[in-house]
């Protein structure tokens, strides 16, 4: 694997794209789970479609392209199966917010040991600047020239609402504190969302207003109800974990002690099983 984490893989984001920051605070935070113990072997990623599903083309690390929001699926798999994996799955808003938001809400409620970080620029940019879940009301693009009627969604509130465990926000105009945050919501035992304040230069320029915006949390809040409280905020933006607890994670609750991939019976015995079963023995 290459030392810096690069690939060979072109890369075709727009100049001065957020995902630049994404993708170099996630190389820093591989850095730094390896020096704590955590082999890159052991770290597998997947991403669904658009912009954001590019940076899995720029990281040399294992794991598996999926669809539209189905990358939140893909790596509850890959935990589910294997238990000592760590997972990442990036996803972007409307891709995770779109399409993806019925698997998010579930990984949430049943608190897969995963961790999302959503690449969020409030517009669907790859197909050149469509609305998307989280665009403001008046967002002007192909999909609405005269403006978008809809409020956008709030993924935060959303996470909370439905479990989540560790909901957090980033901001990579600030690369050292989402590095860090990337580490923790990847250490964290649960689910673990990392909603990324993603200025998208070509379609929806937000780097000014986020620059005045975004303020660092010292610490999470204490509660769901505070949390939310600080999600809410419009003015002023906070980055940071808004909340965290730890509970029982889902694959623990369904087989305690099991790993399916090492404890697997060998195929001579899953043959004779099934013909057992047939046979009605």
């Amino acid at each position: 694997m290459s030392e810096d984490l690069g690939t060979e893989a072109e890369n075709t984001w727009c100049p001065g794209c957020g995902n630049f920051g994404i993708l170099n605070s996630v190389k820093k935070a591989v850095k730094k789970l390896e020096d704590r113990g955590l082999g890159k072997e052991k770290l597998l990623i997947s991403a669904g479609i658009g912009c954001h599903a590019k940076i899995y083309d720029y990281l040399d690390l294992s794991g598996l392209y999926s669809i539209h929001g189905r990358e939140i699926a893909t790596i509850q798999g890959m935990k589910f199966a294997n238990p000592e994996l760590e997972v990442i799955g990036f996803g972007g808003d409307g891709d995770a917010y779109g399409e993806g938001l019925s698997h998010l809400i579930y990984a949430a409620k049943r608190n897969s040991d995963i961790t999302m970080i959503i690449h969020n620029n409030g517009n669907y940019a790859l197909t050149t600047g469509q609305k998307s879940p989280t665009s403001e009301e008046g967002f002007k693009g192909p999909s609405t020239p005269k403006g978008s009627p809809d409020e956008p969604i709030n993924p935060l509130t959303i996470m909370l609402s439905s479990g989540g465990s560790f909901v957090s926000r980033g901001y990579p105009g600030n690369m050292s504190h989402l590095t860090d945050l990337i580490v923790e919501a990847v250490e964290h035992k649960g689910f673990s969302l990392v909603d990324v304040l993603q200025p998208c230069v070509t379609f929806n320029d937000t780097y000014e207003k986020y620059n005045e915006a975004v303020y660092e949390l010292e610490e999470p809040a204490e509660n769901r109800e505070d949390a939310r409280k600080l999600a809410l905020k419009e003015e002023e933006l906070p980055i940071g974990v808004l909340y965290k607890k730890e509970r029982p994670v889902f694959h623990e609750k369904v087989y305690p002690e099991r790993n399916p991939v090492k404890d697997r019976i060998d195929k001579e015995e899953r043959v004779k099983r099934m013909k057992d079963l047939i046979e009605g023995k």
